[in-house]
């Protein structure tokens, strides 16, 4: 696909002033304005410098293993009566999407002369994603996680240390992705001038969402081209994808926004239950507010506190969704489904069963969707497995239905 080098004048890109409809925005402290100001002005400039493309490019095929396969699964696709395709982000190097936006970030970094790099981690995949990318580059990294998520993605913090990185928790609230994102972003207002803050999603103030999808392009420009060589045309019935904040959604929808025919569906983490309390189902519960200097849907109670967010995900475990993905729901353009925590783990176990893949219990929430589609024997399906259940083994011994 060729490279978009300007705001796009579509319905569903992000518009001049930083909005997808009525969604998006920079609601920022005055301290980090100069910063995200700098970034606005420069970001696409440098992401499409010839210079970046091909240093981005080589990275991407020679360390992080690009193009990842489009995989047809057969024995998946028997049982829900449709061609079922896995693009396997699992298979990128440090084991999600996560590094693609990772490695774009550092490398625009450090061509705005940022010397320290800060990120956001609940999972821990964009954490260890982004510990892995300082390293190769040298630089000084530090990544805020919920000390939750510390204890329950153990393996991902010893990966993050190994490679350098000061892991530090975030105390606060429900001890998750939200706290460790209001943890990072103090820390920028306070060193604003030296750091880079690398945010893992398509979340944040403007530019940030739509930088972060852009880099995660590449996902659906290589869907297009692979889906092509399989089938002999670039456009799927459905494209697949769980949402948290959702990047992997962002990147393997990208290609695809202004393709109607292509039905996009987006999977959110319903935990206990959508009306259990304990849910991360924003389009079902969310209404409009701001979080993380953004104006999306977001889990709120009737006076504007943030409704603590619950999902035996890491990564899902967020009480609000991006702008992008608030558009694309305010409007139609997607379809949101929720899925819980049992129905999530439940579809794990069923692919590593029925195809020797064990997913991030992320990607399970997609593969989960798949039971609630009215899928047709010609339907072309491209579902985002977004990472693999190393760092989730865990979880899926504690949950023990196996």
């Amino acid at each position: 696909m060729a490279a978009v080098t300007e705001l796009q004048k579509t319905f569903y890109h992000v518009d001049e002033n930083g909005y997808y409809g009525k969604f998006g925005g920079a609601y920022i402290p005055e301290m980090l304005y100069p910063n995200v100001e700098e970034l606005k002005e420069n970001y696409l400039k440098i992401m499409y410098s010839p210079d970046f493309q091909q240093e981005f490019h080589k990275l991407l095929k020679d360390y992080v293993g690009r193009p990842t396969p489009l995989y047809l699964a057969s024995r998946l696709s028997e049982k829900f009566g449709a061609s079922i395709y896995l693009k396997r982000e699992d298979l990128c190097h440090t084991g999600a999407h996560k590094v693609n936006n990772t490695i774009g970030q550092v490398l625009l970094a450090r061509r705005l002369n940022k010397k320290r790099i800060i990120a956001e981690t609940g999972a821990g995949q964009h954490g260890v994603a982004t510990a892995t990318i300082c390293a190769l580059m040298g630089m000084p990294c530090k990544v805020f996680m919920g000390a939750v998520d510390m204890q329950r993605q153990k393996p991902n913090v010893e990966r993050m240390r190994i490679l350098g990185a000061e892991v530090i928790p975030a105390n606060s609230g429900s001890k998750t992705l939200k706290d460790a994102t209001n943890e990072a972003l103090r820390h920028w207002i306070n060193n604003p001038v030296d750091s880079h803050y690398v945010i893992g999603s398509v979340v944040g103030p403007h530019p940030y969402p739509d930088m972060v999808a852009r880099f995660q392009a590449v996902v659906s420009a290589e869907i297009r081209q692979q889906l092509k060589e399989e089938t002999g045309t670039e456009k799927p019935d459905y494209v697949v994808a769980c949402v948290g904040g959702g990047s992997n959604a962002a990147g393997a929808y990208y290609h695809f926004l202004e393709d109607t025919e292509v039905k996009l569906i987006a999977v959110e983490a319903a935990g206990m239950g959508v009306h259990s309390g304990k849910s991360a189902a924003t389009t079902a519960l969310g209404k409009i507010g701001i979080i993380h200097s953004s104006k999306t849907l977001l889990m709120q109670t009737d006076d504007g506190q943030i409704t603590e967010p619950h999902s035996i995900s890491a990564g899902l475990d967020y009480p609000g969704i991006g702008p992008l993905h608030a558009h694309l729901y305010d409007t139609g353009r997607g379809t949101f489904y929720s899925i819980t925590d049992d129905e999530a783990m439940e579809a794990g176990i069923l692919l590593s069963r029925m195809e020797g893949i064990i997913p991030a219990i992320e990607s399970a929430h997609a593969i989960a969707v798949l039971h609630q589609m009215e899928l047709k024997s010609d339907d072309v399906v491209v579902v985002s497995l977004s990472g693999r259940g190393d760092k989730d083994l865990e979880t899926y011994i504690r949950w023990g239905k196996y």
